[in-house]
């Protein structure tokens, strides 16, 4: 085992030193004449700058790494949960793009996996599990991808539904003033901070780029994917259409919010209160059981009394 891991580690030390004289080598490191020509005759008919000569006689890395995410991406299984978890988390990625992070991550896991696998067997303490670490670390490193990404898009929810009632009420304040419903989604897009805020300039943005506003505030709830903010856009676009009064819409809208806030709030107080008797029960109970019984128990063995 111990001579396995010396071959391992001196294979490894070989292919990185082969792979730095390759890449330092000017042939190979410098582009070839098509790639350094490809920009200035390119046409709208290559956008990329590639002709033909060009993709057979230099290989696009791009191109090359785009084929290999969606190979992994098909490997793995493109999963519409995925996508929407990169909707609300607000990633700048797609599910491909995901894929090829969390294959990244797997590569990186079996790789920490197998140096610690050879820093044990030379060490001396390697035993049958130790060649087992490459593939938990993996593993490993596939969910923790999946569990970074859950986590990130499940905290910004939360940050947005925090924010909701607040930004309702001030959409109903600015119409209440007067303003028209574009002016007011502008400026509380402008004045306000926050995802949700973030989400309103996506929105005011498409509204200036042509979109309607209806069609833009849909949007925007279908890619959140937020209860309360889908009840509130569909409830606006009603009024829109109907043209019934907005301000008085959106203020029972935040109402609706602070309500569903306070019960969420008041459910966590109650799961909160659960956890907390784990350490009374588990910790705080049995010293004080230990401290009450232990000097009379201590006193019978000595024989005093």
């Amino acid at each position: 085992m111990s001579a396995l891991a010396v071959a391992v580690l001196l294979g490894a030390t070989l292919a990185a030193g082969i792979s730095l004289v390759v890449s330092a080598s000017p042939r190979w490191g410098a582009p070839s004449l098509v790639r350094r020509i490809a920009p200035h005759v390119r046409d709208l008919a290559d956008p990329l700058g590639l002709t033909p000569l060009a993709r057979l006689g230099d290989l696009d890395v791009r191109r090359l790494l785009r084929a290999a995410q969606l190979r992994v991406a098909r490997a793995m299984g493109g999963s519409v949960s995925v996508a929407r978890r990169l909707r609300r988390a607000d990633r700048p990625v797609d599910v491909v793009g995901f894929r090829a992070r969390q294959l990244v991550w797997t590569v990186s896991g079996a790789a920490i996996g197998g140096v610690l696998a050879v820093a044990l067997a030379l060490a001396g303490a390697a035993s049958s599990a130790t060649a087992l670490l490459p593939a938990v670390g993996g593993v490993a490193g596939i969910v923790s991808a999946d569990a970074l990404l859950t986590r990130a898009a499940n905290a910004r929810v939360a940050r947005m539904a925090e924010e909701l009632p607040h930004v309702l009420e001030f959409l109903a304040l600015c119409l209440a003033a007067g303003e028209g419903l574009r002016d007011t989604v502008r400026r509380v897009s402008d004045a306000a901070g926050g995802d949700l805020t973030d989400e309103l300039r996506r929105v005011s943005l498409a509204v200036s780029t042509g979109s309607g506003l209806a069609e833009a505030l849909s949007a925007s709830a279908a890619r959140l994917d937020l209860p309360a903010w889908s009840r509130a856009v569909d409830h606006l676009v009603a009024a829109i259409e109907r043209g019934a009064p907005l301000a008085a819409v959106l203020q029972t809208q935040a109402e609706d919010a602070r309500e569903t806030a306070r019960r969420r709030l008041l459910e966590s107080a109650g799961r909160k209160e659960i956890l907390m008797l784990v350490p009374l029960v588990f910790l705080i109970l049995p010293l004080s059981v230990l401290f009450a019984v232990y000097p009379g128990v201590l006193m019978l063995r000595l024989g005093v009394g």
